[in-house]
């Protein structure tokens, strides 16, 4: 029988040291890492094995202070030194979530999803919702909690400085602090040109500021006083994406940007050449006349901006109309002599580009349709027009429109 010692302050532990560990008793300050193996022992006479880490092929690991689903471990393996084994019997107190967390731990052994079987409930209804199929030991357990035994063995103690620390394990003050480095560095960055790095230090920031700022309430001085950390934050981000030619991804969050700051000279200007970019004429200009309107200083840059838009507009209505008649010239090859004559002699015969299609239009559908009818028809589109259409000033009511 394991030897009776009780842990100070907590009752329903009992410990027994196997093996001495080494060195003075470690300082477990909150975000200390602590890597560990572990056994869970039935406590009857078999003391049959329900889980070995060793068989996961790494210890575990938790981090002090973080709440653990098995708090008790905290406890138990914050009472020992490093590379101590000693053996635990724990309460059924204290092992009532020890079902889930195994089962979790197999499944992430088996390179599956954590929360495999888990319902979507909220509250406390998850703790009852699990599917334990597969594993009957384990539902076994949930039914009835009972006693564990846990062999442990600690194999390191890190200092919470040692590593780097992931946003979920910072309180909000190593939060606070992180973002002026961050910002340096992705400033940094961006003047050697690695715009991709620099993206990353600066969303890293922004997901720090909106971690904390989500436990503000909206409209209190705190939650405006990160609102306004954020925002260059964001800009900064948005640049590095127009360097990468990610305009689309400009284009969310500079809208995103707009909903809050509808003044914001910077988040127009970088939408409007995102808009520029992916060819969106009219968004483009007004974004830019948004930005001519807000600061006028900068007048002459809009201009310039709208001069280079209207000739790279000018310049892509040639290209595809270059290539409209390419296509139309491919197209003509597929007429014979005599009806390519019956086309261009019909009545009302004229054409024009419309959403990126060469459009033909004429009046004399019923020539056209005894023409068409000898053509391969996986190649024509015919469509009956009811509304007139006007091109440069004129009227037309057309019956019958090929589309090319």
């Amino acid at each position: 029988r394991m030897e009776e010692t009780y842990l100070l302050n907590h009752h329903g532990v009992k410990k027994k040291i196997l093996h001495g560990g080494v060195g003075p008793m470690p300082h477990f300050p909150p975000g200390t890492k602590l890597a560990f193996h572990f056994q869970t022992l039935k406590d009857n006479f078999e003391r049959t094995v329900i889980d070995d880490s060793r068989k996961f092929k790494r210890p575990m690991e938790i981090f002090v202070g973080k709440m653990f689903k098995m708090e008790v471990w905290e406890v138990l393996l914050t009472s020992m030194r490093v590379n101590e084994v000693a053996e635990f019997w724990c309460d059924a107190i204290h092992t009532g979530l020890y079902p889930i967390v195994s089962k979790g731990m197999r499944l992430i052994a088996e390179g599956k999803d954590p929360l495999e079987g888990q319902k979507h409930v909220c509250g406390m209804g998850n703790m009852f919702n699990y599917n334990f199929s597969g594993h009957p030991d384990l539902e076994e357990l949930m039914k009835e909690p009972q006693p564990l035994i846990f062999i442990m063995e600690l194999i390191s103690v890190g200092d919470p400085f040692s590593y780097k620390r992931e946003s979920w394990m910072m309180e909000k003050d190593e939060k606070l602090q992180a973002v002026p480095s961050l910002h340096l560095q992705g400033n940094a960055l961006v003047k050697q040109g690695r715009f991709r790095e620099a993206a990353k230090k600066y969303q890293e920031a922004v997901v720090l500021l909106r971690t904390v700022q989500s436990r503000e309430m909206p409209g209190d001085e705190d939650y405006i006083n990160l609102d306004r950390l954020i925002t260059p934050l964001v800009l900064n981000y948005c640049q590095c994406m127009l360097e990468l030619e990610e305009y689309y991804e400009v284009l969310e969050h500079t809208t995103e940007l707009l909903e809050k700051h509808k003044d914001n000279v910077k988040a127009y200007y970088k939408r409007a050449k995102a808009h520029a970019a992916v060819w969106n004429e009219n968004e483009a200009r007004k974004d830019f006349l948004m930005v001519a309107n807000l600061d006028v200083t900068l007048a002459p840059l809009v201009r310039s901006e709208l001069r280079q838009l209207t000739e790279r507009m000018r310049e892509k209505y040639w290209e595809e109309k270059s290539s409209y008649w390419g296509i139309l010239e491919m197209k003509s090859q597929l007429f014979s002599d005599q009806a390519k004559k019956n086309i261009f002699c019909a009545s009302g015969f004229f054409f024009f580009f419309q959403k990126n299609l060469l459009i033909l239009v004429f009046n004399r559908c019923d020539i056209l349709i005894s023409i068409f009818r000898q053509l391969n028809q996986d190649i024509i589109k015919l469509e009956l027009v009811r509304t007139k259409i006007s091109v440069h000033n004129r009227q037309f009511n057309p019956k019958l429109v090929y589309v090319a």
